[in-house]
């Protein structure tokens, strides 16, 4: 988020400065600061190097921190992700976007150097030539382990699109999220960003419970485009799961039966 116009009318009320009083020191109109301060206009590079020399901060506090909140004590949740380090891409000799694989292996280790383009550089890269791929988008490919999202099988593979702004998440499909605790998961997901500042994660494999996982634990967004797996199902494993769940619907059906008798008699 771009915290210029919040942080200029923070700076100068801080100091006791009218909009007027600040444009004189800056030389500038005082319909400029105004603009500045909602937004319809941004100052130059060298107004804002004036700026930061008049208040004592650094342009990156400038633009990218809410200077409030140390005095507000207001915390600042990130909801689109735009405080993320720049992406690390692996690109070949001809010029061409790789596409790093993580292998369940490298997990852990990608939750910690996901942003160190040198970590990226080890992974192995992989060329799709898949056209549903967009061809103009970072993939990248990670191996997943567990049972919560059958019948998509562990070990298989995810091939993921990197999302960049966290608010165009789309409830109810599937999502690999790098997280700051929990590792690399794989869930579908509800987007409760703007209303809870949260995402709700859902298995498909109904044995396992949806739970909240805050915004501030995310680390990364990529949303499934395509699945590889090397595990064939077994049609037993399916058919077994499926008559668990037809006993379990039963069972249901029997204690609702059960109940309405209890409330008839």
């Amino acid at each position: 988020m771009n915290y210029l116009g919040e942080n200029i009318r923070f700076l100068r009320k801080q100091k006791g400065f009218t909009q007027a009083d600040l444009a004189h020191k800056l030389g500038l109109n005082r319909s400029l600061i105004g603009a500045y301060e909602e937004g319809r206009s941004e100052p130059r590079l060298k107004t804002m190097q004036a700026l930061c020399l008049l208040f004592k901060t650094d342009l990156e506090q400038l633009v990218n921190s809410d200077l409030s909140a140390a005095v507000t004590g207001k915390k600042t949740v990130d909801i689109k992700g735009e405080k993320l380090r720049i992406l690390p891409i692996p690109v070949s000799e001809d010029g061409k976007e790789g596409i790093s694989l993580i292998p369940e292996k490298a997990s852990a280790g990608y939750t910690q150097g996901y942003g160190d383009p040198e970590f990226i550089e080890q992974l192995a890269t992989a060329q799709l030539p898949f056209p549903e791929l967009p061809s103009e988008r970072t993939i990248r490919i990670f191996q997943i382990h567990g049972n919560s999202m059958l019948p998509v099988l562990p070990g298989s593979y995810v091939i993921a699109e990197y999302v960049d702004n966290w608010e165009h998440i789309k409830s109810h499909e599937c999502y690999i999220l790098i997280t700051r605790n929990d590792g690399i998961v794989y869930k579908r997901v509800t987007n409760n960003i703007r209303e809870k500042k949260e995402l709700l994660l859902v298995s498909d494999n109904n044995e396992y419970r949806p739970y909240n996982l805050p915004i501030e634990e995310v680390l990364e967004v990529w949303k499934a485009r395509g699945i590889v797996s090397f595990e064939l199902p077994d049609p037993r494993d399916y058919s077994g799961s499926l008559n668990h769940s037809m006993l379990d619907m039963m069972n249901e059906l029997k204690a609702e039966m059960a109940s309405l008798r209890k409330k008839l008699n």
